[in-house]
C-alpha cells in the first residue's frame, strides 16, 4: 500500500502526537526526495527498528545560495512514492515552502565552528538553512529516532551536535554510505552529470580507495596522503577540486595523524554539478 501523504505540518504534527500517545515508536527519514537507494536504504533500516515510519519530501530552499540549484533539484513525487512503499513508509510529510517558513523567518538555528569549515566554506548559510529544517522538521513528526547516511558526513556531525545541545527527544542513527556498483557515492545529484562527467565522477573513489591502500600499507601522514589524494583528483581533467581533507570523525577537526577517527573528506565540481564523497581509512 502507497504511503499516506500529508502537506499540512500541522496535520503532521497531530499526527505524530496521536501516535506518540498510542505508545508507536516512530522513525523518521528526512530528504529532498528524487530517491535512491542511499535514501531507502536508510527507510529500510528505520522500517526495522520503528513502529511507523515517517519519510520527509521537501527541496528546502533555505539551504540553497543564490546561485545554487534550489529550481533545476530533481523532483518526481509519484517515483518517489512508489519508492517509498517499496521500503515500507507508512507516511510521506510533503510540505509547500510556504508551510514551512513564514513570510520573514526571524529565528534560524545555527551551529558554530563545525560548520565553517569543508562544504561551510563555500557554501554560506548552507548549513543554517539545514539544521534550521532539520529542527523543524524533528517538532513536527516528533520521532524517536531519524536516520541520515554518512555520505553528507560534515551535515551529519552538525546535526548531532544540534540535537545534543538543544536537548531534543530523539536519538539520530548514522547509517552506512551506499554505493553504485562502479563506486561513485549516491547522490541526488549525479543525474545532473554528463556521460562524460559520470566517467570522471569516478575519480572521488578512486583517491579514496588510494589513501586506503596507502593507510593499509602503513603510511599515517595525512600531509602526504593529502599530497598523493590531489595528485589523483587532479589526474581527471574535468575534475576541480573543491577541498581534500583528512578530519577527526568526532570532531571535523584536522588531524595530525591517520588514526581509527580518521576520515578523508573531498568535494569536487564537474561542470555545474558538486559532488562530495567520504570515508573512514582503516590501518
Amino acid at each position: 500500500m502507497k504511503p499516506t501523504v500529508l502537506e499540512s505540518p500541522a496535520e503532521m504534527q497531530r499526527l505524530a502526537r496521536s501516535l506518540r500517545a498510542a505508545g508507536t515508536t516512530i522513525g523518521f527519514v528526512p530528504t529532498m526526495g528524487f530517491l535512491h537507494e542511499g535514501h531507502l536504504s536508510l527507510a529500510r533500516a528505520a522500517r526495522r527498528e520503528n513502529g511507523v515510519v515517517v519519510l520527509s519530501i521537501f527541496v528546502n530552499p533555505t539551504q540553497f545560495g543564490p546561485a545554487e540549484d534550489f529550481g533545476a533539484y530533481p523532483r518526481d513525487l509519484e517515483a518517489d512514492l512508489s519508492a517509498a512503499e517499496s521500503a515500507g513508509v507508512d507516511y510521506v510529510f510533503h510540505p509547500q515552502p510556504a508551510d514551512m517558513y513564514p513570510s520573514r523567518q526571524l529565528t534560524w538555528v545555527t551551529v558554530e565552528e563545525l560548520t565553517d569549515g569543508l562544504c561551510g566554506a563555500s557554501r554560506p548559510g548552507h548549513f543554517r538553512g539545514v539544521t534550521t529544517v532539520v529542527a523543524k522538521l524533528l517538532n513536527l513528526v516528533q520521532p524517536m529516532r531519524a536516520y541520515f547516511g554518512e555520505k553528507d558526513f560534515q551535515q551529519l556531525v552538525v546535526i548531532e551536535q544540534m540535537v545534543r545541545e538543544l536537548n531534543f527527544d530523539v536519538a539520530v542513527v548514522r547509517c552506512p554510505l551506499v554505493r553504485e556498483p562502479d563506486g561513485l557515492a549516491m547522490s541526488s545529484r549525479n543525474a545532473y552529470l554528463s556521460a562524460a562527467e559520470r566517467k570522471a565522477a569516478l575519480v572521488l573513489y578512486r583517491a579514496l580507495q588510494r589513501a586506503q591502500e596507502r593507510v593499509r600499507g602503513g603510511c599515517k601522514d595525512p600531509v602526504r596522503l593529502r599530497r598523493e589524494v590531489v595528485e589523483c583528483l587532479s589526474g581527471e581533467p574535468l575534475a576541480e577540486i573543491e577541498y581534500a581533507e583528512f578530519v577527526d570523525s568526532r570532531d571535523l577537526q584536522p588531524t595530525g595523524a591517520v588514526d581509527e577517527h580518521a576520515r578523508l573528506l573531498l568535494a569536487v565540481r564537474l561542470g555545474d554539478t558538486r559532488l562530495i564523497d567520504n570515508a573512514l581509512l582503516k590501518g
